[in-house]
Parts: structure tokens; sequence; C-alpha cells
């Protein structure tokens, strides 16, 4: 890829044109952030767009929120080049917590992603490693779990 540099809203328009359903968050957009939700079906594609042709070569973050009614997976996405960290949310039911992994398209997600299943039961589909990391394997619960009441106080 060339070294070519994006403004949030060249990035906002390059994403809607090719995924129309991601909705933006206007109202918090700034000069070098911006911030989406976007359908799981959609979630590696989108990256790749990121990644293989706007430049977006660093996911500083993979992280869980349970909010009781449906799970969230977010991510920080960064493009040196543009100066740009975006942020995408993806919800998830609570019955089927399951989401592509990102890992193919940047490496550092291994462990984010396998952190966020061992604390909230979120499944990375394609990871190569899915497996517990801070809890033992024989753990039949995730702490971060909203209705986890194993080992809580």
């Amino acid at each position: 890829m060339e070294n070519v540099t994006y403004s949030v809203e060249q990035v906002r328009d390059k994403v809607s044109q090719a995924f129309p359903d991601v909705v933006f968050d206007d109202a918090r957009m700034e000069a070098r952030r911006l911030y989406m939700t976007a359908d799981r079906s959609i979630l590696f594609n989108l990256c790749k767009l990121l990644k293989d042709e706007l430049g977006f070569c660093h996911c500083s973050l993979v992280s869980g929120v349970d909010r009781c009614d449906k799970f969230q997976t977010v991510y920080h996405i960064t493009s040196y080049e543009s100066n740009i960290t975006l942020e995408i949310v993806v919800d998830l039911p609570h019955d089927e917590p399951v989401v592509d992994s990102v890992t193919p398209l940047w490496g550092g997600a291994n462990w984010q992603e396998r952190e966020t299943y061992d604390m909230f039961g979120i499944i990375f589909k394609g990871h190569p490693n899915l497996k517990r990391l801070l809890l033992p394997e024989d753990y039949k619960f995730f702490p971060m779990r909203k209705d986890c009441s194993e080992g809580g106080l």
C-alpha cells in the first residue's frame, strides 16, 4: 500500500460507501477520532478494508462489555499515517456471543481476544488459540459477566 493520508471525513465516506449499514456517531467525531457501530457479520471485512485500503495498521484494544441485555466488543484501531484512531462497537446477543477474530489482520489482537474470552466468554471465531489466558482452563464461569456470582463479593 502506498503512503496516503486521509481525513476523518474521507475515512467515514469510504467506510460508508463499502458498508452502508455502519452507524457513525457524528456527534462524537473529532479531528482525529471516529466512532462507529457495526454488525458482527461485517466486522472482519470492515477491518480488512481499514487495514488494507486505508492504512489502519495498529489494533490497540479489543475488549468486552456486558450490557445485561447484550454483549459488546470494542475495538480501537489506529492509522499512524493519517493520525486517526477509530472505535468500532459490535453488539452480540447474550445467548450467542460470537464474533470473527481480527487476529489474522493484527497479530497483537491475539492476547486481547483471549483475555476478552477469559473474562466474558465471548467467542472469537477463527482465533488461532482461543483458550483461557488468566484463569485456569477448568473454570466454568466468566468473572466479568454481570450474571456471574461465582467468587464474587
